[in-house]
């Protein structure tokens, strides 16, 4: 609840996560079906990267500030999407852009200015849904989609105790509920230990086809700090694989300063 994205916005783990979220909705969108996309911790929509928050942090410019002007695949696409210098864009205003007429889009957000925010972005647009809720408990509520496909998108902010649990458990309960949906769930890795734990818990829960992309700028061993951060793809498309691999190399190839440990990997941890 007192989470503010506001400062962290375009940060490298924005840029991590929005780049591979974005190949993953191209994937949905190559077959002419509809699909739907549940936001479940959706944020503001839409930030300012001149605002006091974002000034007091200063993090998108090692995030999306060294990404303008970059026209080449693998990262043209996010580029283009994430608009000019200045301004960023939220997962939730990523996935309208990219929705089709016979798409649409849910988003939860509990916080009461961002919730306000997010109305206000989306005021009139019959694609886009905003719900004041809790993201956890529309995991539940808001699945199985009518459309029988589509994504689901968990990015909690990591404030509270359990919550590597608590996404396992989400896991989990979608996989069982809606077999088909795409899960793309955002972690965060500061040491070892939690990510370790959390990879194990889904080794042995009984969810197939798992694959973990992670990015990381530094060596994780500090607990204290955000030193990469990982996305969790349950059900994942055709190649992702190979095109996550694609987009983590590049990224890293523009957001890594040399610290030694800073690397990334593509991991299958339990096959289809």
């Amino acid at each position: 609840m007192n989470y503010r994205h506001a400062f962290h916005a375009g940060n490298f783990a924005d840029c991590m996560k929005h780049a591979l979220l974005i190949s993953l909705l191209r994937a949905l969108a190559a077959k002419p079906k509809g699909f739907a996309v549940l936001d479940t911790h959706a944020g503001a929509g839409a930030y300012d990267l001149s605002s006091a928050e974002a000034a007091r942090t200063g993090e998108w410019r090692r995030g999306i500030g060294r990404l303008h002007g970059i026209t080449e695949a693998p990262l043209a696409d996010y580029v283009a999407l994430a608009g000019p210098t200045g301004q960023y864009p939220g997962s939730p205003s990523l996935v309208r852009a990219l929705l089709r007429p016979q798409d649409r889009l849910m988003c939860c957000e509990l916080h009461p200015a961002d919730a306000a925010s997010l109305r206000a972005l989306f005021r009139q647009d019959p694609q886009v849904a905003v719900h004041a809720r809790d993201g956890w408990e529309a995991v539940k509520a808001l699945t199985p989609f009518p459309e029988k496909r589509g994504l689901v998108l968990i990015d909690p902010p990591f404030e509270e105790p359990g919550e590597f649990e608590r996404l396992a458990a989400s896991i989990g309960l979608l996989a069982h509920r809606f077999r088909a949906a795409v899960q793309a769930c955002w972690y965060p890795i500061k040491h070892r230990a939690p990510v370790r734990a959390f990879h194990d818990a889904l080794r042995t829960s009984g969810v197939r086809d798992l694959v973990a992309a992670e990015l990381w700028l530094r060596e994780p061993t500090d607990p204290q700090r955000l030193n990469g951060c990982g996305l969790l793809v349950a059900n994942p498309p055709w190649r992702f694989e190979a095109t996550a691999s694609d987009i983590l190399a590049a990224l890293l190839a523009q957001l890594g300063d040399g610290e030694p440990g800073q690397g990334w990997t593509v991991l299958r941890l339990v096959e289809e």
